[in-house]
C-alpha cells in the first residue's frame, strides 16, 4: 500500500502550509499529491505550482469536475501538465453534485452516468493524438452541418497513458469506474464496510471489462490526526462529517448521506440530514456518532494509527491518501510524519 496526501482546496487561509505540506511529503517519499476544486480554487493551477516545487512526488486532480469543462480541454490540460511535470501528472474526474453543476456552471444533472462514460472516451481519444470525431448523446465532435473539423492535439504529453480516476461513490458509478477507469477516488470509507459499499461494485465492473483489480488503483482519502484524545480528536471533524451527511446536496440527492446509510447508520444519517437543513448546524455535528468519525479518519497514536492502515491494506486499498490535519503547520508536518512512521510499524512501506 503507497501513500498520499489531500491539500483539498486552495485559497482557505493555509496556502503557504499546504506548499510546506506538499515539499515535506515529497521528501518523505509520498507516491501522490492530490489537489480539489468545488466552487473556488482550481485544481490544475494548484497543482502546476506544487509541481513546480516538488521534485518527485506525482500530482493529481481530486477532482476536476465534469461540467465545469469541455472534455477536450481537460485533454489538453492533462496532456500539458503531464508534460510540464516529466510524467507526475494523474487525472482525477468526477460530476460534482446537482447545486454546483446547475447553480456555478449552468449544466444540467442530467444522466451523469452516460455524461462520464462519454466524458472519459472523448478524452482518452484525444490524448491518442488521432484527430478527434466522436458521436454520442451529450457530445457530437465535431459539430454536423458547420466549419468544424476533426483536428487532434498538438502537444505531446510525456505519457501514452496518463492514470485516470474517478471519483465515485454510489453502486453504478462505482461500477462504471471499474469498468472504465484506472482507478477509484474514494471518500468517507470505512475498512470495516470497503467490500460492500465500494470493491464489490468496483470488481463487477473490472470484471465487465474482462479485468481483474490488478493494477487498479483503490484510492481513498483519510483525515489524519495525531494525539493521545481520539475522542477530542473526533470531535474536531463533527462539522466536517456533518456538512457532507448532512448538507452536500437536497435531501433526496445527497450521496454521502446515502453512503452513511449503507454504512448502517440509517436513522441517525437521518436527524443529521434533517438538522442541517433546518439551519441547526451544531445540532447536526452533534448528532454524529463517534463510531462513524472514528470508521472514517485515522486518530491517535502512532500504534493505533498502524492498526487502522493495516485494515485499510487488508480491505484491498492500495494508495491511502491521507488529509494531514492540524492547528499549526509543525501539528500538520507532524501528522504527515506520523503517517510514515505509522506505515512502517505496520510493515506495509
Amino acid at each position: 500500500m503507497r501513500l498520499g496526501i489531500n491539500l483539498g482546496y486552495w485559497g482557505a487561509g493555509m496556502d503557504g502550509d499546504n506548499l510546506a505540506v506538499a515539499q515535506e511529503a515529497d521528501r518523505l517519499g509520498y507516491d501522490v499529491c492530490w489537489a480539489a476544486e468545488a466552487y473556488g480554487s482550481d485544481a490544475p493551477t494548484v497543482l502546476a505550482w506544487v509541481a513546480a516545487k516538488t521534485e518527485r512526488i506525482d500530482v493529481g486532480s481530486a477532482i476536476m469536475q465534469i461540467p465545469a469543462r469541455q472534455p477536450a480541454m481537460t485533454a489538453m490540460t492533462a496532456a500539458t501538465l503531464d508534460s510540464l511535470t516529466g510524467g507526475r501528472f494523474r487525472l482525477g474526474l468526477g460530476v460534482s453534485g446537482p447545486q454546483v453543476s446547475e447553480g456555478w456552471y449552468g449544466v444540467k444533472f442530467d444522466k451523469p452516468l452516460a455524461r462520464t462514460r462519454e466524458y472519459v472516451e472523448i478524452v482518452r481519444k484525444a490524448m491518442t493524438r488521432e484527430r478527434l470525431s466522436y458521436e454520442g448523446e451529450h457530445w457530437t465532435l465535431p459539430l454536423p452541418d458547420g466549419p468544424g473539423k476533426p483536428i487532434k492535439l498538438t502537444v505531446h504529453p510525456q505519457r501514452e497513458h496518463i492514470p485516470l480516476y474517478i471519483a465515485a461513490i454510489g453502486p453504478k458509478n462505482l461500477e462504471q469506474t471499474g469498468e472504465i477507469a484506472d482507478g477509484a477516488l474514494l471518500i468517507f470509507p470505512s475498512a470495516e464496510h470497503l467490500e460492500e459499499t465500494a470493491l464489490r461494485h468496483l470488481r463487477a465492473g473490472r470484471e465487465k471489462a474482462g479485468l481483474t483489480m490488478d493494477g487498479f488503483d483503490v484510492c481513498p482519502t483519510l483525515p489524519l490526526a495525531l494525539g493521545d484524545d481520539v475522542t477530542a480528536l473526533a470531535d474536531v471533524f463533527r462539522p466536517y462529517t456533518a456538512l457532507y451527511v448532512g448538507g452536500m446536496g437536497s435531501r433526496k440527492q445527497n450521496f454521502y448521506n446515502q453512503l452513511a446509510q449503507r454504512m448502517g447508520y440509517e436513522k441517525e444519517a437521518a436527524e443529521i440530514q434533517d438538522k442541517y437543513l433546518a439551519g441547526d448546524k451544531a445540532g447536526a455535528a452533534a448528532a454524529v456518532p463517534h463510531s462513524l468519525i472514528d470508521q472514517t479518519t485515522l486518530l491517535g497514536s502512532v500504534e493505533r494509527i498502524a492498526e487502522r492502515m493495516t485494515a485499510y491494506a487488508e480491505a484491498g486499498v492500495t494508495t491511502l491518501t491521507l488529509a494531514p490535519a492540524g492547528f499549526t503547520l509543525d501539528e500538520r508536518l507532524a501528522a504527515l510524519r506520523a503517517g510514515v512512521e505509522a506505515m512502517e510499524r505496520a510493515g506495509l512501506s
